[in-house]
């Protein structure tokens, strides 16, 4: 047995934390429990077995809603009272109070037995009812109920015992049986005037058969054995019953037609303002008497993890893709996108479409990361026709190349113009070998190059170089980066080493050298770069330091810890001495040799004056535009991620392919669809030791947005006014109009947020 106490230390535990560690404790095989409670709700249901052994709570001190959507095999036993709302919607659980109970007991019970030692409240038994496939629910009181008991009651069976309540000018309270419909009520004691629509009657053989078997049952439940004989005189007994619908008589109601043919005349007192066509529509309306009309929006919104990819990266419809088994074309659907989807997506991005990605509120995100190295080996055909446009591009990072293998992709003669010795960029010169492969990085380089995209190395541009390549090229993409260090002028800054120019350094095969002790100001995952970097080249000690909470991603936190080094925050820096970093506490961490990573800003120098800056920053037109037909990418514009710079170099190519063609680029303004849409009910949880490959992991997506052709929709429609049509390998689900009454059950079932619900504005 798991006995929990709800309260420790004198702090009572929340109802959310005692019902979870309750899930938790029989999802782990636990049936019996002891709850010293202190007033939390919902205790007792609805749970199960998984195995279909019997789950048993004994409860002190219940809050509301004991037993609340109890499930068959569960068995509470409160010792003592309970308030408001025991075995509310009880759908099969045996609860068992040895007190009074408080107002609606057993209210809108479907199901199972509900035994009060005591007296109940108002309301009690109120609507409860009776699903002919299972036995009925029952309800027993041992002395009385408040007023409006079993109200609008429609099934089951009540029974109220009267005891000590002699006195009481009622045992049923006033208002007793208002509305109800079904069901019967035992009871044993005065009672008042009922409603017209019901009768008391004596009791017949059958009753006493069923109150003979049961009230032993009872009595032994609430521990009041000793009152067998006091219920034994069957005479002392009448049950209540609804009148049959023969016995109420017919309806004799105007019909409506008729009321508005007869009585609702032209000449009334609105005609001056409503004009009646003395048409008839029933409740259930269709065509364009619809409330509302359902919209198949396929494609309309975006996924959240397109939303939040920089680069837009539809993953949801290379998922389908995937899922239809046109794995090639999954894996080549990136490509429009980003030329580096397994360099970037795949390896060093913090991936925010994971982060975003739906299927997390379920068990763990799609491996979007992983999925991006499937790609790595697709080739791309040349373009075979040519716009004889001839586009240069500054720089030879991610941002560029993106916009460099978009513009080549559109048949753009393209030239990638590069200071360093090699192309790529950061990934090149700054990103650890270990975080990212240079046989990854080789192939998509030379992927881009197949294609028709030309490289020139070693050629630094100035504002003189600028005008020349303004002039020899139809447009041109300035991407050259962010790569001049942010350094804050604390006293001894000229002793701080460029975090950038250090991992160039070390990529560049230089093995800078190293002291035992090194303190790395910044820790983002360039700050854990630098550090992994430090250790590389001969470091013992190593601590970061910042000023905030460490940005970096937990994996390479963890990777640092794991080879000694400390991460120290907040903490900021007043002095750079020879013996280290003094803080503004005045405190000094030890170290020979200090590096910092906290940003880098672009160089602009080469542009001519007039360029709109904030900051180091240029301040481009939405087109991306800064010149005439020059276009600013990646951390031309801001610091950013990689992703960042592959979004704006498509952008920026965009822009660049409609400003050669006399054209204006106008970017597309992009919309989530709501969370709301999506149902992830649907879904089973998978442990994250039980995932499927990346390339298997479509099962997981719940395709947000996107139609996965589950016709869940055509199934569930009750009108079958949904049809799905194909022309061409193309299907679709259309909703007919004749057929369809706006229930919305389709937007209800879809888990893809696809069917939406609009109001019918063309309502006549």
């Amino acid at each position: 047995m798991l006995r929990l106490d709800t309260v420790y230390n004198h702090e009572r535990m929340s109802t959310q934390n005692l019902l979870l560690a309750i899930k938790d404790a029989v999802d782990h095989g636990e049936t019996d429990f002891y709850i010293d409670a202190s007033g939390q709700h919902d205790i007792g249901g609805p749970l199960w077995n998984r195995d279909g052994k019997k789950l048993s709570f004994v409860v002190k001190n219940p809050g509301q809603r004991v037993g609340s959507m109890c499930l068959p095999n569960t068995e509470i036993l409160v010792q003592g009272s309970a308030p408001a709302d025991v075995g509310w919607l009880n759908a099969g659980g045996r609860i068992v109070v040895r007190g009074d109970a408080g107002d609606t007991a057993g209210h809108c019970a479907a199901a199972g037995a509900i035994y009060i030692g005591g007296s109940a409240g108002t309301r009690s038994g109120s609507l409860m009812k009776h699903d002919p496939l299972y036995e009925p629910p029952e309800l027993w009181v041992l002395k009385s109920v408040g007023s409006f008991s079993f109200e609008f009651m429609g099934g089951g069976r009540a029974v109220v015992c009267g005891f000590e309540s002699e006195s009481l000018p009622s045992v049923l309270g006033e208002r007793s049986c208002v509305g109800m419909v079904g069901g019967v009520v035992y009871f044993r004691g005065p009672f008042a005037s009922l409603p017209a629509d019901v009768r008391v009657r004596d009791l017949e053989k059958d009753d006493i058969v069923w109150l003979d078997a049961g009230i032993d049952d009872f009595l032994q439940a609430v521990d009041r054995t000793k009152l067998r004989s006091v219920f034994s005189d069957w005479k002392e007994w009448k049950k209540i019953v609804p009148l049959s619908y023969e016995e109420r008589g017919k309806d004799d109601r105007l019909p409506l037609a008729g009321f508005r043919l007869n009585h609702w005349v032209k000449d009334g007192i609105f005609s001056d303002v409503f004009y009646d066509d003395f048409t008839v529509n029933a409740l259930v309306a269709h065509g364009d008497y619809r409330l509302r009309v359902p919209h198949w929006n396929n494609y309309s919104y975006d996924a959240p993890c397109e939303f939040n990819c920089p680069a837009s990266i539809p993953t949801q419809h290379r998922c389908n893709l995937l899922r239809e088994g046109r794995l090639e074309q999954a894996y080549r659907l990136v490509l429009e996108y980003s030329p580096f989807p397994a360099s970037v997506c795949g390896s060093v991005c913090p991936h925010p479409c994971m982060q975003a990605c739906t299927r997390a509120a379920v068990d763990s995100p799609v491996q979007i990361n992983a999925l991006g190295l499937c790609s790595v080996d697709i080739s791309v055909e040349k373009p075979k026709k040519r716009s004889g446009k001839h586009i240069g591009v500054i720089g030879g990072g991610v941002g560029g190349l993106s916009a460099a293998w978009q513009l080549a992709r559109m048949g753009h003669e393209v030239t990638v113009y590069e200071a360093d010795a090699r192309m790529g960029g950061k990934l090149e010169q700054v990103i650890p070998r270990e975080r990212l492969g240079q046989d990854i990085l080789k192939k998509e380089l030379a992927r881009i190059q197949a294609i028709g995209v030309h490289f020139v190395t070693n050629y630094p541009v100035d504002a003189k170089c600028f005008k020349k390549l303004q002039k020899k090229h139809a447009a041109l993409i300035v991407a050259t980066g962010g790569h001049i260090p942010r350094i804050f002028p604390w006293p001894g800054h000229e002793k701080i080493t460029a975090g950038i120019d250090f991992l160039k350094a070390v990529n560049r095969g230089e093995k800078p050298r190293v002291p035992e002790n090194v303190i790395v100001i910044g820790c983002g995952n360039a700050g854990m770069d630098a550090a992994a970097g430090a250790y590389a080249m001969g470091a013992r000690n190593v601590v970061c330091i910042d000023v905030q909470k460490p940005a970096a991603f937990a994996h390479e936190i963890a990777h640092i810890e794991s080879l000694g080094g400390k991460l120290l925050w907040p903490v900021q820096t007043r002095e750079i001495t020879d013996k280290g970093l003094v803080t503004q506490d005045g405190a000094l961490i030890p170290g020979e040799m200090v590096i910092i990573t906290i940003g880098e800003s672009p160089d602009t120098s080469y542009l001519p004056e007039g360029v709109n800056k904030f900051r180091d920053w240029l301040s481009p037109n939405a087109d991306l535009g800064i010149l005439d037909g020059v276009f600013a990418v990646g951390d031309m514009l801001k610091p950013g991620l990689l992703v960042h710079a592959i979004g704006t170099g498509r952008q920026a190519a965009l822009s660049a392919h409609a400003y050669v063609n006399g054209e204006a680029h106008t970017p597309v303004i992009r919309q989530q669809v709501s969370a709301d849409q999506l149902r992830t009910a649907y879904f089973a949880k998978r442990h994250h030791t039980d995932l499927p490959a990346p390339d298997k992991d479509f099962t997981r997506c719940v395709s947000c947005g996107t139609c996965r052709d589950c016709a869940t929709c055509l199934a569930s429609c009750p009108e079958k006014a949904i049809d799905r049509n194909e022309v061409n390998g193309i299907f679709g689900y259309v909703s007919n109009p004749e057929r369809c009454i706006g229930c919305g059950i389709c937007a209800g079932v879809c888990p893809c947020g696809i069917w939406t619900m609009l109001p019918n504005y063309d309502m006549s």
